[in-house]
């Protein structure tokens, strides 16, 4: 069975694309080149896509910082550092982003017959994100359904999101079972030309507890050679 896969070169979605390969599935892979502020977490989706096998991986632009909104697209507002404000969006959310993406990768599945989109939303161990939600990918998979040709020939579509309800120190100790090498992954908001995270962001603060809490090493490359605590 085809699938296609968002990869953005972190952690999370990489668990998914292997996640994705030992299930069988014919994988290919999608990035987006959206405006973000580095193209590291790219370079890490091709390491992922040719480390694990993607039978294909496209990266395809559309520029979201045109729009701004966020401090992922807009470099006048800042990235911030350290825990937000307890039930609040923060401003690293990128208007409609997973929509935009999930409707890209509906077309190109519709190309490609594939009955699957595989998608690392996660609504645990997360920054908050209205749209990594259970009800938000249900609602997604039914519109699919709605909207093409192959959901009203009968040929369903899934939006399969396989770990939106795990921890971050699962979501690590499935990928490490499954042989996946953190270190070639980016998660970092703000990471340097060489893929070299900030240490300080929500990003770089969720994944390093995650490893904490699987009770693994850390491979993620920092900026300053003694941590991210500095």
């Amino acid at each position: 069975m085809r699938a296609v896969v968002l990869l953005s070169g972190g952690l999370d979605s990489a668990t998914v694309l292997a996640m994705a390969r030992e299930q069988g599935r014919e994988c290919h892979a999608l990035s987006l080149r959206y405006g973000q502020r580095h193209a590291a977490e790219l370079q890490a989706a091709a390491r992922v896509a040719s480390a694990l096998g993607a039978a294909r991986h496209e990266i395809v632009d559309l520029d979201l910082s045109r729009f701004g909104g966020s401090a992922l697209t807009d470099a006048s507002i800042a990235v911030p550092e350290g825990p937000g404000e307890p039930g609040a969006i923060p401003v690293t959310y990128v208007p409609a982003r997973n929509t935009i993406m999930l409707s890209i990768a509906l077309g190109w599945a519709e190309v490609l017959d594939a009955r699957e989109i595989h998608f690392g939303a996660n609504a645990i161990d997360y920054s908050g994100y209205p749209d990594c939600r259970p009800e938000y990918v249900a609602a997604f998979e039914r519109m699919a359904n709605l909207a093409t040709r192959a959901g009203v020939e009968g040929r369903r579509l899934r939006i399969v999101a396989p770990i939106i309800d795990m921890t971050k120190a699962a979501i690590i100790r499935e990928g490490l079972r499954l042989g996946l090498d953190y270190s070639i992954t980016v998660s970092c908001y703000q990471a340097d030309d060489e893929g070299r995270a900030c240490g300080h962001c929500d990003a770089c603060r969720i994944r390093r507890d995650g490893f904490a809490a699987a009770g693994v090493a850390d491979p993620t490359r920092y900026r300053r050679p003694s941590g991210p605590n500095v």
